[in-house]
């Protein structure tokens, strides 16, 4: 006999002794202390309990902005979204999305993809983004993983893969297509699926709302993979709200006012938290980047929104500065040199406010307001008041760069195991190298540090479940006091600014038996040779450290590919050392030009003396016949270098640099 006391969700909390579950409809108990700060301490909110109240608080301020077909731009309410997801979850339930089972969702950011993930969350289901990079085999595992009733996909591209693997899982029940007219009769549109919703009463939902708790699974991420099958990180209602909370604890929010444009991939939990809780919390609007934004679109996007937030991976950054770089060399030696006056003042006052300084000087005041402000104005960035990268690192010279135009990029730290963000640079608390101090409610600890230096262990309620169905892997990240271990070596001083300085598991174990993370050492060459686009470290059980080198190309612009033009600021990085090419092949044609050889090996030459040893002294380097990218697989989807995949794809030219 069913208990009636577990029949008051959405925000109910059932009982738990454990912190860890690997079961899908397991419960947690919640990390709250019973004293602490107002943010350890808060009520715990369930998913639709969040959108509830805000739907309350700003029923007709706008929740998302988004095209339809002929470009027009439409808003959409919290009082119409909420009704949207409800018609949806509707339609999932009478379609068959069984309780504590998953909706997979594989399309680029849009309003269907978040309709979608919170529809299944307020029908009781598991909500779980995949990839768009994923092939057919991994969209099966994570399809066959959170044993997915529904399966909710972007166009006939993404459509296909389910198509190759759909007679391989028995709970499938739906698909949905949500751009384009499906050409199966097997596949719902998105405008059916709605009807469908449309045509149902209240009471499946609201049975399924009161059976919800906060203290259990809502959305399974999958980890990116690199070695072995994605594991299926089990987020709880209480993970996600608290970090989304968080978030909105530790920045300068406007309630209600708020518009952010973002380039982060929403099948990663930090865009879930960031773009979709955040967003919520604030009562803010949500405006959908083109998913063809790395192909020029991005700065129409921005123009038109004039965001207060501005979130993007750093591919995105790099290209805009790209771009400005060409544009600047395109100017009259007038234009350049007034350009150039402000943005030496803008870098000068910005490094001296990360020292303490906050004076302002005349120079400084004159170029932000006179000059500066134009950029961004022509950027749409004018109102913007955050720029934030997240989901890999991002290089201290883009960051100096954009200083030097008045714009200060901040970085955020999380995992798909943190629900998000657990540590954020904000304006006013900033420098070049560290990844933030912890947003409030949570801790960071350096466990086992040798010279100050030691393995980053998070803690929190914003910490994960779990992996599902997966006890002895859950045991191996998240130890008996609750502590995190992210596997990222780092430091942290005495203000609390948390630093990155390597991978456990990336150690190079060179054959005299020293461990060298390679990072830093990337890093650091990237920094002497701008025009490098990716620098990977070589000498795991090797007797020497080599360098494999890529230089920044083109790219196809409807495969996002590398092509083998070089982007005009390496042209002309090129013809500056009187070895002018346009093309890689160029380069590599007949050995590279001595000049280049000379000028990366003086850059080489300048990190190996800030070698600790001389097993830490890059030996050798080769340059690569291409560029990395997510297509042809060196980077992962949230931009990563993919170690294994690149020494599985260079192997012979890498066993070349050894013999």
């Amino acid at each position: 006999m069913e208990d009636i006391s577990f029949l008051n969700g959405p925000c109910q909390v059932l009982p738990a002794t454990q912190q860890t579950t690997t079961d899908k409809a397991g419960c947690v108990k919640l990390n709250i202390p019973e004293y602490g700060t107002s943010m350890e301490t808060n009520k715990p909110l369930s998913v639709p309990g969040l959108i509830m109240i805000t739907t309350e608080n700003f029923p007709d301020t706008a929740a998302y902005v988004y095209k339809d077909e002929n470009g027009k731009s439409i808003e959409v309410t919290y009082t119409e979204y909420l009704n949207n997801i409800r018609t949806c979850a509707k339609a999932f339930l009478h379609l068959g999305l069984k309780q504590h089972h998953g909706v997979c969702i594989l399309g680029f950011n849009s309003p269907e993809w978040i309709i979608s993930n919170m529809a299944a969350i307020f029908a009781g289901g598991i909500a779980s983004g995949i990839y768009t990079t994923n092939s057919p085999e991994a969209c099966y595992h994570c399809a066959s993983v959170s044993k997915a009733n529904i399966i909710v996909v972007e166009d006939e591209k993404q459509l296909a893969k389910i198509q190759e693997i759909r007679h391989r899982l028995p709970e499938l029940k739906a698909i949905i297509q949500y751009t384009g007219e499906p050409k199966d009769a097997d596949v719902l549109s998105w405008k059916q699926l709605m009807e469908i919703g449309k045509e149902q009463y209240d009471d499946a939902l609201e049975s399924s709302l009161k059976k919800i708790a906060v203290n259990q699974c809502c959305t399974l991420v999958f980890t990116s993979g690199t070695v072995g099958n994605p594991k299926a990180v089990m987020l709880s209602h209480d993970n996600l709200t608290f970090d989304g909370r968080a978030i909105y604890e530790r920045i300068d929010i406007d309630p209600g006012n708020e518009v952010v444009v973002s380039y982060l991939p929403f099948s990663h939990v930090a865009a879930q938290v960031v773009d979709m809780y955040l967003v919520m919390t604030a009562g803010g609007t949500l405006f959908f980047a083109d998913k063809d934004a790395l192909k020029g679109s991005l700065v129409k996007t921005l123009q038109e929104a004039r965001p207060t937030k501005f979130l993007a991976v750093p591919r995105v950054w790099e290209k805009i500065q790209e771009k400005m770089i060409s544009i600047g060399a395109q100017s009259g030696i007038l234009k350049k040199t007034i350009a150039n006056w402000a943005k030496d003042h803008a870098l000068r006052h910005h490094l001296k406010k990360i020292k303490g300084d906050t004076s302002t000087s005349w120079g400084y005041t004159i170029a932000s307001t006179l000059i500066l402000r134009k950029i961004k104005q022509a950027l749409g960035l004018d109102r913007c008041n955050l720029f934030a990268s997240a989901a890999a690192p991002l290089s201290g010279d883009v960051k100096k760069y954009f200083l030097s135009l008045d714009i200060q990029i901040v970085e955020a730290f999380g995992m798909s195991e943190s629900s998000g963000a657990h540590t954020l640079c904000t304006p006013n608390d900033y420098n070049l190298e560290t990844i933030g101090l912890g947003v409030p409610g949570v801790k960071t600890m350096i466990a086992n540090p040798e010279d100050g230096q030691g393995e980053i262990c998070l803690y929190g309620r914003h910490i994960f479940m779990g992996y599902l169905d997966e006890p002895e892997k859950t045991l191996e990240t998240l130890d008996s006091d609750g502590w995190l271990h992210t596997g990222d070596l780092g430091k942290q001083d005495e203000r609390g600014f948390v630093y990155i300085t390597g991978r456990l598991k990336e150690l190079l174990i060179t054959a005299g038996g020293e461990n060298i993370p390679p990072v830093p050492i990337e890093q650091m060459v990237q920094s002497e040779l701008p025009h490098l686009s990716y620098a990977v470290l070589i000498g795991d059980k090797r007797k020497f450290l080599s360098l494999l080198i890529t230089l920044k190309s083109e790219v196809d612009l409807d495969t996002t590919e590398p092509l083998d033009t070089l982007v005009p600021s390496v042209q002309d990085w090129l013809k500056s050392l009187k070895c002018p090419a346009k093309t890689i092949k160029e380069v590599l044609q007949a050995g590279p030009d001595p000049n280049l050889l000379n000028a990366i090996q003086e850059a080489i030459d300048k990190v190996n003396k800030k070698a600790t040893s001389n097993a830490q002294k890059i030996q050798k380097f080769k340059i690569l016949p291409s560029d990395f990218s997510v297509p042809t697989g060196e980077l992962g989807p949230t931009m990563k270098v993919r170690r294994r995949i690149v020494l599985e794809k260079y192997n012979d030219l890498i066993e070349s640099i050894y013999k």
